[in-house]
């Protein structure tokens, strides 16, 4: 009679679990997604949001897509290398330096009034204090024409420049006796500089860049305050410092391209420390919940840390060329976030602009948040 209890109550333990008791096995499973590799995150990516060049029929495409600024989810401002020809070489009088497309895609804007003083629009950007909201370029200098290294600030609509800070030497490849280092750089020798970020005061860090190994600071009317850095690997030096931003205690955050790190600098450019082992970082972004978000060209991927250097979070992975899949990433190089969250990454070697919708009901320490506005 013992055996025979026991046995009863398994069989009473079983009866309850009746997703383990179908005939075959899977009757009752329960429901939920499958599959799936998460490679966008907590973000969706629309298919075939960026269009093809406009004279693709012809074998024209777009060069490198390397700046990218939104103004309103309806105006996202891009920055682009010109255009290639159908043999894949730089196209002589190019005219997409800067162009601006809508919530879907498409080209609404052409800038082509600036043909003539770009030539390598690297990146662009909004200061978020600005109520007028200039546009500002960081112009790295052509190689099929003559155009200098500039930064170049224009009324919003484009139709008018209203301050230029422009290196008086017409060339990419400048340095001192040691390749990439030049010593005594002026205000305006620009060694390719590469990034810039705002503070509320009106002033603007500039990060310089390919050549040199500087920050340098300038006043809103583009006066030289000051500048910190060496070319080098050792505390407080770059080799190519190609990312900057400030949190909201004044620090600086600059990416240490090539040595494969972040620094960390007072407000006075006084080094703090490192955040070792993080490959390739090409820019930062600092959002207004405190995340600090790295973007690595060499991953293929968009890095959260907090203010401590602790990764938090990740997401992207390599999409290849055209044809890839929505949201695949290549070689990403600036990122902007417009006002209903949407995200914006260029593909430097797609050449495309990605943009990323925020899933229904995504964990919001997942998202890039707006851009921070130290005071708020």
């Amino acid at each position: 009679m013992r055996t025979v209890r026991i046995l009863a109550i398994l069989f009473a333990g079983l009866v309850v679990l009746p997703g383990c008791t179908a005939d075959n096995g899977t009757d009752d499973i329960t429901e939920g997604t499958k599959g799936g590799d998460e490679r966008n995150g907590a973000y969706n990516a629309p298919t075939d949001w960026w269009k093809p060049h406009p004279e693709s029929a012809a074998g024209y495409t777009y060069a490198q897509v390397s700046g990218v600024v939104a103004d309103n989810p309806n105006r996202i401002i891009v920055g682009i290398r010109g255009d290639r020809t159908p043999e894949g070489e730089e196209r002589p009088n190019s005219s997409n330096y800067i162009v601006v497309v809508n919530g879907n895609g498409d080209v609404t804007e052409r800038w082509t009034q600036w043909d003539t003083l770009l030539g390598f629009p690297h990146q662009l950007y909004i200061n978020p204090y600005d109520p007028e909201r200039h546009v500002w370029v960081v112009e790295r200098g052509g190689t099929m024409k003559t155009i200098h290294e500039q930064i170049l600030k224009f009324t919003n609509d484009g139709k008018d420049l209203v301050l230029r800070l422009r290196d008086p030497n017409p060339t990419q490849r400048q340095g001192g006796p040691v390749a990439r280092d030049n010593p005594n750089p002026g205000p305006l020798d620009f060694g390719q500089a590469s990034t810039m970020t705002f503070l509320p005061n009106g002033d603007f860090l500039v990060a310089d860049g390919y050549q040199n190994g500087r920050i340098i600071r300038y006043t809103e009317q583009g006066e030289f305050i000051s500048e910190f850095g060496s070319v080098g690997s050792g505390p407080g030096q770059f080799d190519l410092v190609h990312g900057i931003a400030v949190d909201r205690d004044g620090r600086i955050y600059a990416a240490d391209r090539n040595n494969n790190r972040i620094e960390v600098f007072t407000e006075d450019g006084e080094f703090v420390e490192e955040w070792p082992d993080i490959s390739d970082p090409v820019g930062v972004y600092t959002d207004e919940s405190d995340g600090v978000w790295v973007i690595s060209a060499v991953l293929n991927r968009i890095l959260k840390y907090n203010r401590n250097g602790e990764l938090q979070t990740y997401f992207g992975t390599f999409g290849g060329t055209r044809g890839g899949f929505p949201g695949g990433m290549a070689r990403p190089h600036q990122m902007s976030v417009d006002q209903d969250g949407n995200l914006y990454v260029t593909g430097y070697d797609g050449p495309w602009l990605n943009k990323y919708t925020p899933k229904p009901g995504a964990d919001p320490a997942m998202i890039v948040g707006q851009p921070l506005i130290i005071g708020d």
